[in-house]
Protein backbone atom coordinates (compact mmCIF):
# COMPACT_ATOMS: atom_id res chain seq x y z
CA UNK A 1 0.00 0.00 0.00
CA UNK A 2 1.17 3.56 -1.00
CA UNK A 3 2.79 5.80 1.82
CA UNK A 4 1.72 9.13 2.43
CA UNK A 5 4.61 12.07 2.15
CA UNK A 6 3.65 13.21 5.43
CA UNK A 7 3.73 9.60 7.13
CA UNK A 8 6.81 8.42 5.36
CA UNK A 9 9.04 11.28 6.02
CA UNK A 10 8.46 11.19 9.58
CA UNK A 11 9.32 7.52 9.73
CA UNK A 12 12.36 8.35 7.87
CA UNK A 13 13.64 11.25 10.42
CA UNK A 14 13.04 8.73 13.52
CA UNK A 15 13.80 5.81 12.70
CA UNK A 16 16.04 5.87 9.28
CA UNK A 17 15.90 3.00 6.80
CA UNK A 18 16.40 -0.80 6.99
CA UNK A 19 19.82 -2.11 6.38
CA UNK A 20 20.07 -3.40 3.18
CA UNK A 21 17.37 -1.27 1.45
CA UNK A 22 19.48 1.25 0.02
CA UNK A 23 18.00 3.93 1.46
CA UNK A 24 19.67 6.66 3.69
CA UNK A 25 19.57 7.04 7.65
CA UNK A 26 18.06 10.49 8.38
CA UNK A 27 18.60 10.19 12.28
CA UNK A 28 22.30 11.49 12.34
CA UNK A 29 20.35 14.80 10.98
CA UNK A 30 17.58 14.97 12.71
CA UNK A 31 19.23 14.14 16.53
CA UNK A 32 19.81 17.64 18.11
CA UNK A 33 23.52 19.00 17.58
CA UNK A 34 26.17 20.41 19.21
CA UNK A 35 25.19 24.01 18.39
CA UNK A 36 22.49 25.08 20.95
CA UNK A 37 21.77 21.67 21.97
CA UNK A 38 22.47 22.57 25.99
CA UNK A 39 20.81 25.91 25.84
CA UNK A 40 23.23 28.02 23.83
CA UNK A 41 21.54 29.60 20.74
CA UNK A 42 22.78 29.28 17.47
CA UNK A 43 22.38 30.42 13.64
CA UNK A 44 23.08 29.71 10.45
CA UNK A 45 23.27 31.78 7.08
CA UNK A 46 21.96 29.77 3.94
CA UNK A 47 23.01 31.35 0.59
CA UNK A 48 21.37 30.29 -2.76
CA UNK A 49 18.97 31.49 -5.46
CA UNK A 50 15.58 30.11 -4.63
CA UNK A 51 13.22 32.73 -4.87
CA UNK A 52 10.39 31.19 -6.95
CA UNK A 53 7.04 30.68 -5.02
CA UNK A 54 8.03 26.56 -5.93
CA UNK A 55 11.72 27.12 -4.96
CA UNK A 56 11.12 28.79 -1.91
CA UNK A 57 8.35 26.02 -0.60
CA UNK A 58 10.79 23.25 -1.08
CA UNK A 59 13.47 25.26 0.69
CA UNK A 60 10.98 25.95 3.77
CA UNK A 61 10.35 22.21 3.18
CA UNK A 62 14.36 21.25 3.77
CA UNK A 63 14.20 23.83 6.48
CA UNK A 64 11.57 22.42 8.47
CA UNK A 65 13.39 18.94 8.50
CA UNK A 66 16.59 20.75 10.08
CA UNK A 67 14.53 22.58 12.60
CA UNK A 68 13.53 19.44 14.02
CA UNK A 69 16.48 18.23 14.52
CA UNK A 70 18.13 21.41 15.51
CA UNK A 71 15.68 23.77 17.55
CA UNK A 72 18.19 26.14 18.94
CA UNK A 73 19.51 27.16 15.48
CA UNK A 74 17.84 30.39 13.95
CA UNK A 75 17.75 29.90 10.38
CA UNK A 76 18.88 33.08 8.11
CA UNK A 77 17.42 32.71 4.60
CA UNK A 78 19.88 35.06 2.30
CA UNK A 79 18.50 33.81 -1.00
CA UNK A 80 19.08 36.41 -3.71
CA UNK A 81 16.53 37.28 -6.76
CA UNK A 82 17.41 37.47 -9.97
CA UNK A 83 18.95 35.98 -13.39
CA UNK A 84 18.32 32.30 -12.97
CA UNK A 85 21.23 32.98 -10.16
CA UNK A 86 23.29 35.43 -11.71
CA UNK A 87 22.70 37.84 -9.50
CA UNK A 88 23.13 35.67 -6.53
CA UNK A 89 26.97 33.93 -7.50
CA UNK A 90 27.60 37.83 -8.28
CA UNK A 91 27.24 39.05 -4.88
CA UNK A 92 28.78 35.51 -3.11
CA UNK A 93 31.91 36.66 -5.27
CA UNK A 94 32.12 39.58 -3.59
CA UNK A 95 31.56 38.01 -0.35
CA UNK A 96 33.92 35.41 -0.47
CA UNK A 97 36.32 38.12 -2.17
CA UNK A 98 36.05 40.21 1.17
CA UNK A 99 36.55 37.00 3.12
CA UNK A 100 33.49 36.94 4.64
CA UNK A 101 31.46 33.71 3.78
CA UNK A 102 27.71 32.76 4.11
CA UNK A 103 27.70 29.81 6.45
CA UNK A 104 26.67 27.56 3.57
CA UNK A 105 25.91 28.62 -0.28
CA UNK A 106 24.40 26.74 -2.75
CA UNK A 107 26.70 25.84 -5.47
CA UNK A 108 26.18 23.50 -8.61
CA UNK A 109 27.74 19.97 -8.66
CA UNK A 110 30.76 19.71 -11.15
CA UNK A 111 33.00 22.88 -12.81
CA UNK A 112 31.37 24.87 -10.43
CA UNK A 113 31.92 23.37 -7.76
CA UNK A 114 35.56 22.92 -9.01
CA UNK A 115 36.37 26.59 -9.58
CA UNK A 116 35.82 27.20 -5.41
CA UNK A 117 37.71 24.25 -4.80
CA UNK A 118 40.89 25.97 -6.86
CA UNK A 119 40.37 29.24 -5.45
CA UNK A 120 40.79 27.48 -1.74
CA UNK A 121 37.39 28.65 -0.94
CA UNK A 122 35.68 25.85 0.28
CA UNK A 123 36.58 22.51 2.91
CA UNK A 124 36.61 19.21 1.94
CA UNK A 125 33.86 17.20 3.81
CA UNK A 126 34.78 14.09 3.24
CA UNK A 127 34.65 13.19 7.16
CA UNK A 128 31.25 13.09 6.35
CA UNK A 129 30.43 10.71 3.47
CA UNK A 130 32.56 8.43 5.83
CA UNK A 131 30.07 8.86 8.70
CA UNK A 132 26.97 9.07 7.01
CA UNK A 133 28.18 6.37 4.66
CA UNK A 134 27.23 8.90 1.50
CA UNK A 135 30.07 7.23 -0.53
CA UNK A 136 27.95 4.33 -0.86
CA UNK A 137 24.50 5.72 -0.60
CA UNK A 138 24.87 8.46 -2.97
CA UNK A 139 24.83 7.72 -6.88
CA UNK A 140 28.64 6.91 -7.91
CA UNK A 141 27.15 9.15 -11.13
CA UNK A 142 26.70 12.55 -9.09
CA UNK A 143 30.21 11.73 -6.59
CA UNK A 144 32.53 11.78 -9.71
CA UNK A 145 31.35 15.51 -9.94
CA UNK A 146 32.11 16.62 -6.40
CA UNK A 147 35.70 15.14 -5.99
CA UNK A 148 38.98 16.07 -6.71
CA UNK A 149 41.31 14.49 -5.71
CA UNK A 150 39.43 11.81 -4.02
CA UNK A 151 38.18 13.94 -1.76
CA UNK A 152 34.84 15.11 -1.49
CA UNK A 153 33.78 18.78 -1.17
CA UNK A 154 30.03 19.34 -1.51
CA UNK A 155 27.20 17.49 -0.34
CA UNK A 156 24.50 17.26 -3.19
CA UNK A 157 20.50 18.10 -2.08
CA UNK A 158 19.00 17.15 -5.81
CA UNK A 159 19.52 15.99 -9.16
CA UNK A 160 17.82 18.28 -11.98
CA UNK A 161 16.54 16.80 -15.75
CA UNK A 162 17.92 19.96 -17.69
CA UNK A 163 16.48 18.59 -21.29
CA UNK A 164 12.94 18.64 -20.63
CA UNK A 165 10.14 20.30 -23.56
CA UNK A 166 7.32 21.03 -21.26
CA UNK A 167 3.85 21.62 -23.05
CA UNK A 168 0.16 23.26 -22.55
CA UNK A 169 -1.76 19.89 -23.69
CA UNK A 170 -4.76 22.39 -24.24
CA UNK A 171 -2.94 24.83 -26.29
CA UNK A 172 -1.71 22.16 -28.82
CA UNK A 173 -4.90 20.06 -28.94
CA UNK A 174 -6.69 23.20 -29.53
CA UNK A 175 -3.99 23.82 -32.65
CA UNK A 176 -4.06 20.51 -33.79
CA UNK A 177 0.03 19.46 -32.45
CA UNK A 178 1.60 17.07 -30.58
CA UNK A 179 2.42 18.17 -27.10
CA UNK A 180 5.21 15.62 -27.06
CA UNK A 181 6.72 15.84 -30.86
CA UNK A 182 8.93 12.83 -31.55
CA UNK A 183 11.66 14.45 -33.63
CA UNK A 184 13.06 17.71 -34.32
CA UNK A 185 11.65 18.11 -37.59
CA UNK A 186 8.32 17.51 -36.14
CA UNK A 187 8.58 20.15 -33.30
CA UNK A 188 9.50 23.00 -35.58
CA UNK A 189 7.26 21.81 -37.84
CA UNK A 190 4.76 22.56 -34.85
CA UNK A 191 6.33 25.79 -33.84
CA UNK A 192 5.65 26.68 -37.28
CA UNK A 193 1.94 26.09 -37.53
CA UNK A 194 1.39 27.54 -34.06
CA UNK A 195 3.60 30.83 -35.59
CA UNK A 196 0.63 30.26 -38.49
CA UNK A 197 -2.06 30.34 -35.97
CA UNK A 198 -0.75 33.57 -34.54
CA UNK A 199 -2.94 33.71 -31.14
CA UNK A 200 -0.43 31.96 -28.95
CA UNK A 201 3.11 32.01 -28.64
CA UNK A 202 5.59 28.78 -29.94
CA UNK A 203 8.39 29.05 -27.67
CA UNK A 204 8.11 30.72 -24.63
CA UNK A 205 11.50 31.82 -23.60
CA UNK A 206 13.05 35.46 -22.58
CA UNK A 207 15.08 37.51 -25.04
CA UNK A 208 16.45 39.38 -21.97
CA UNK A 209 19.96 40.22 -22.53
CA UNK A 210 20.05 40.16 -18.82
CA UNK A 211 18.40 36.32 -19.50
CA UNK A 212 20.63 34.97 -21.64
CA UNK A 213 21.18 31.82 -19.57
CA UNK A 214 17.43 30.82 -20.48
CA UNK A 215 18.37 30.99 -24.10
CA UNK A 216 21.75 29.56 -23.48
CA UNK A 217 19.93 26.41 -21.94
CA UNK A 218 18.04 25.84 -25.17
CA UNK A 219 21.22 26.09 -27.17
CA UNK A 220 22.83 23.23 -24.96
CA UNK A 221 19.92 21.00 -25.27
CA UNK A 222 19.92 21.52 -29.53
CA UNK A 223 23.39 20.51 -29.15
CA UNK A 224 22.84 17.40 -27.76
CA UNK A 225 20.02 16.82 -29.60
CA UNK A 226 21.78 17.02 -32.90
CA UNK A 227 25.46 15.88 -31.55
CA UNK A 228 24.66 12.85 -28.99
CA UNK A 229 26.04 12.83 -25.28
CA UNK A 230 29.36 11.53 -26.33
CA UNK A 231 30.19 14.17 -28.98
CA UNK A 232 28.57 17.03 -26.42
CA UNK A 233 30.82 15.23 -23.89
CA UNK A 234 33.48 15.77 -25.95
CA UNK A 235 33.27 19.50 -26.08
CA UNK A 236 34.43 20.04 -23.10
CA UNK A 237 37.98 18.22 -22.72
CA UNK A 238 41.11 18.93 -24.01
CA UNK A 239 41.17 19.31 -27.79
CA UNK A 240 37.78 20.31 -28.19
CA UNK A 241 36.61 20.94 -31.92
CA UNK A 242 33.98 23.76 -31.85
CA UNK A 243 34.39 24.05 -35.58
CA UNK A 244 32.67 21.16 -37.05
CA UNK A 245 29.54 20.58 -39.43
CA UNK A 246 27.73 19.08 -37.44
CA UNK A 247 27.90 21.72 -34.85
CA UNK A 248 27.30 24.44 -37.06
CA UNK A 249 24.30 22.12 -38.19
CA UNK A 250 23.31 22.66 -34.63
CA UNK A 251 23.69 25.91 -34.01
CA UNK A 252 21.63 26.43 -37.12
CA UNK A 253 18.61 24.73 -35.62
CA UNK A 254 18.55 26.69 -32.49
CA UNK A 255 18.60 29.99 -34.42
CA UNK A 256 15.90 28.34 -36.38
CA UNK A 257 14.36 27.29 -33.38
CA UNK A 258 14.49 31.04 -31.63
CA UNK A 259 12.56 32.70 -34.55
CA UNK A 260 9.21 30.66 -32.77
CA UNK A 261 10.31 32.97 -29.58
CA UNK A 262 8.56 35.85 -28.02
CA UNK A 263 9.74 39.40 -29.61
CA UNK A 264 12.25 41.22 -28.44
CA UNK A 265 10.01 44.15 -26.68
CA UNK A 266 7.97 41.30 -24.70
CA UNK A 267 7.95 42.43 -20.82
CA UNK A 268 8.46 38.99 -19.76
CA UNK A 269 11.50 38.25 -18.31
CA UNK A 270 12.42 35.66 -15.65
CA UNK A 271 11.68 32.06 -16.12
CA UNK A 272 8.96 31.63 -13.39
CA UNK A 273 6.95 34.16 -15.71
CA UNK A 274 7.63 32.59 -18.61
CA UNK A 275 6.51 29.15 -17.19
CA UNK A 276 2.93 31.64 -16.61
CA UNK A 277 2.66 31.72 -20.11
CA UNK A 278 2.55 28.05 -20.63
CA UNK A 279 0.33 27.83 -17.44
CA UNK A 280 -2.09 30.09 -18.42
CA UNK A 281 -2.36 29.18 -22.20
CA UNK A 282 -0.88 32.06 -23.62
CA UNK A 283 2.44 29.64 -25.31
CA UNK A 284 2.38 26.28 -26.38
CA UNK A 285 5.73 25.30 -25.04
CA UNK A 286 8.76 25.93 -22.94
CA UNK A 287 12.52 23.98 -22.81
CA UNK A 288 13.85 24.49 -19.47
CA UNK A 289 14.62 22.25 -16.43
CA UNK A 290 12.60 20.48 -14.31
CA UNK A 291 11.99 23.20 -11.40
CA UNK A 292 9.16 24.33 -13.61
CA UNK A 293 7.59 21.46 -12.26
CA UNK A 294 7.30 23.48 -9.12
CA UNK A 295 6.66 26.34 -10.58
CA UNK A 296 3.41 24.46 -11.98
CA UNK A 297 2.11 22.95 -9.04
CA UNK A 298 3.03 25.55 -6.15
CA UNK A 299 2.75 28.70 -7.63
CA UNK A 300 0.34 28.33 -10.45
CA UNK A 301 -1.26 25.12 -9.14
CA UNK A 302 -1.77 23.10 -11.92
CA UNK A 303 -2.17 19.48 -12.77
CA UNK A 304 0.06 17.12 -14.47
CA UNK A 305 -1.15 15.54 -17.77
CA UNK A 306 -4.09 17.56 -17.74
CA UNK A 307 -2.59 21.78 -17.75
CA UNK A 308 0.91 20.38 -18.50
CA UNK A 309 2.73 18.14 -19.94
CA UNK A 310 6.36 17.03 -20.60
CA UNK A 311 9.19 14.65 -22.55
CA UNK A 312 12.81 15.22 -23.43
CA UNK A 313 13.56 17.46 -25.80
CA UNK A 314 13.43 16.53 -29.60
CA UNK A 315 15.97 14.15 -30.24
CA UNK A 316 17.35 13.79 -26.66
CA UNK A 317 15.59 10.93 -26.15
CA UNK A 318 17.79 8.28 -24.26
CA UNK A 319 19.75 11.23 -22.75
CA UNK A 320 19.67 12.82 -19.51
CA UNK A 321 21.05 16.12 -19.44
CA UNK A 322 21.30 16.79 -15.54
CA UNK A 323 22.63 19.59 -13.00
CA UNK A 324 22.97 18.61 -9.15
CA UNK A 325 22.83 21.24 -5.93
CA UNK A 326 24.68 21.05 -3.47
CA UNK A 327 25.68 23.04 -0.24
CA UNK A 328 29.62 23.87 0.78
CA UNK A 329 31.29 23.97 3.87
CA UNK A 330 33.32 27.75 3.42
CA UNK A 331 36.81 28.00 4.22
CA UNK A 332 35.97 30.75 7.21
CA UNK A 333 32.48 29.96 8.29
CA UNK A 334 31.19 31.98 11.54
CA UNK A 335 29.15 29.06 12.32
CA UNK A 336 30.90 25.95 11.14
CA UNK A 337 29.12 23.57 13.80
CA UNK A 338 25.66 24.74 12.69
CA UNK A 339 26.61 23.60 8.96
CA UNK A 340 27.91 20.53 9.31
CA UNK A 341 24.24 20.51 10.98
CA UNK A 342 23.06 21.75 7.61
CA UNK A 343 25.02 19.21 5.16
CA UNK A 344 23.72 16.34 7.57
CA UNK A 345 20.19 17.37 6.75
CA UNK A 346 21.01 17.96 3.01
CA UNK A 347 22.17 14.49 2.79
CA UNK A 348 19.43 12.49 4.83
CA UNK A 349 17.18 10.36 3.07
CA UNK A 350 14.39 12.78 4.99
CA UNK A 351 16.18 16.24 3.86
CA UNK A 352 16.20 14.85 0.31
CA UNK A 353 13.03 13.70 -0.28
CA UNK A 354 11.35 16.72 1.64
CA UNK A 355 13.02 18.51 -0.58
CA UNK A 356 13.03 17.16 -3.70
CA UNK A 357 9.49 16.27 -3.75
CA UNK A 358 8.38 20.00 -4.20
CA UNK A 359 11.51 21.36 -5.58
CA UNK A 360 10.53 19.29 -9.09
CA UNK A 361 13.89 16.80 -8.60
CA UNK A 362 14.60 13.64 -8.16
CA UNK A 363 17.05 12.63 -5.27
CA UNK A 364 20.65 12.15 -5.93
CA UNK A 365 20.71 8.72 -4.24
CA UNK A 366 21.79 5.34 -5.83
CA UNK A 367 18.46 3.89 -5.21
CA UNK A 368 15.11 4.90 -4.04
CA UNK A 369 12.66 2.25 -2.58
CA UNK A 370 9.14 1.75 -3.62
CA UNK A 371 7.40 3.51 -1.24
CA UNK A 372 9.60 5.86 -1.02
CA UNK A 373 8.67 6.15 -5.03
CA UNK A 374 4.95 6.95 -4.73
CA UNK A 375 5.91 10.47 -2.44
CA UNK A 376 7.21 11.95 -6.08
CA UNK A 377 4.80 13.11 -8.76
CA UNK A 378 3.84 11.27 -12.43
CA UNK A 379 6.73 13.58 -13.94
CA UNK A 380 9.35 12.69 -11.43
CA UNK A 381 8.54 9.25 -11.72
CA UNK A 382 8.91 9.32 -15.04
CA UNK A 383 12.21 11.23 -14.67
CA UNK A 384 13.45 8.53 -11.78
CA UNK A 385 12.76 6.43 -14.63
CA UNK A 386 14.63 8.34 -17.66
CA UNK A 387 17.66 8.72 -14.78
CA UNK A 388 18.19 5.01 -14.01
CA UNK A 389 18.37 3.78 -18.37
CA UNK A 390 19.56 7.20 -19.99
CA UNK A 391 22.90 7.97 -20.95
CA UNK A 392 24.32 10.90 -18.82
CA UNK A 393 25.29 14.42 -19.99
CA UNK A 394 26.69 17.21 -17.63
CA UNK A 395 24.68 20.61 -18.09
CA UNK A 396 26.83 23.58 -19.43
CA UNK A 397 24.46 25.86 -18.30
CA UNK A 398 24.17 24.61 -14.73
CA UNK A 399 27.75 24.35 -14.18
CA UNK A 400 28.66 20.69 -14.43
CA UNK A 401 30.89 20.58 -17.80
CA UNK A 402 32.62 24.57 -17.62
CA UNK A 403 34.26 26.61 -15.31
CA UNK A 404 32.91 29.51 -14.25
CA UNK A 405 35.45 31.76 -17.04
CA UNK A 406 34.17 29.18 -20.07
CA UNK A 407 30.51 29.92 -19.24
CA UNK A 408 30.83 33.53 -18.97
CA UNK A 409 32.98 33.40 -22.52
CA UNK A 410 29.64 31.84 -23.86
CA UNK A 411 27.42 34.01 -22.15
CA UNK A 412 29.00 36.79 -24.00
CA UNK A 413 28.89 34.66 -27.32
CA UNK A 414 25.32 34.01 -26.78
CA UNK A 415 24.61 37.35 -25.68
CA UNK A 416 26.16 39.09 -28.75
CA UNK A 417 23.71 36.24 -31.05
CA UNK A 418 21.08 37.63 -28.92
CA UNK A 419 22.10 41.34 -31.26
CA UNK A 420 22.74 40.07 -34.18
CA UNK A 421 21.59 36.92 -35.00
CA UNK A 422 24.74 35.78 -36.33
CA UNK A 423 25.24 32.21 -36.29
CA UNK A 424 28.73 31.96 -37.87
CA UNK A 425 30.23 34.79 -35.48
CA UNK A 426 28.16 32.78 -32.44
CA UNK A 427 29.97 29.93 -33.30
CA UNK A 428 33.20 31.89 -33.86
CA UNK A 429 32.96 32.91 -30.52
CA UNK A 430 32.38 29.33 -28.81
CA UNK A 431 35.62 28.43 -31.11
CA UNK A 432 37.24 30.83 -29.41
CA UNK A 433 35.94 30.27 -26.11
CA UNK A 434 37.04 26.46 -26.39
CA UNK A 435 40.75 27.29 -27.11
CA UNK A 436 41.17 29.62 -24.58
CA UNK A 437 39.62 27.21 -21.80
CA UNK A 438 39.44 23.56 -23.05
CA UNK A 439 43.37 23.44 -22.24
CA UNK A 440 42.69 23.64 -18.47
CA UNK A 441 39.73 21.58 -18.86
CA UNK A 442 39.34 19.17 -15.80
CA UNK A 443 36.61 16.93 -17.39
Amino acid sequence: MAMSRRFFLAAAGVAGAAAGTGLLSACSSNSQSAVGANGAPGQLEVFSWWTDPGEKAALDSLVSVFNQGNPNIKFINRAVVGGGGDAAKAELAKRLAAKNPPDTFQAQAGQMVGDYITAGQIEDVSFLYKQEGWDTQFSQKVLKLIQRGGKYYSVPVDTHHINVLWSNPKVCAAHGVSAKPASMAEFIGNLRKLKKAGDVIPLAVSLDPGQEWQVKHIMETVLVSTLGADDWAALWKKGADWNTPKVTTALNTFAEIMTYAPGTGSTVTGWDQVCGLVGGGKAAYQIMGDWVEANFTVAQKLTPGTDYSWCAVPGTAGTFLFACDCFTLPVGAKDRDATIAWLKTCGSLSGQDSFTTVKGAIPPRATVGADERTLFSPYLQWSLDEWKKDILAGSLTHGVVASGAWNAAVDAAVTAWLSDHNVPKLQQGLVAAAAKFAPLAQV
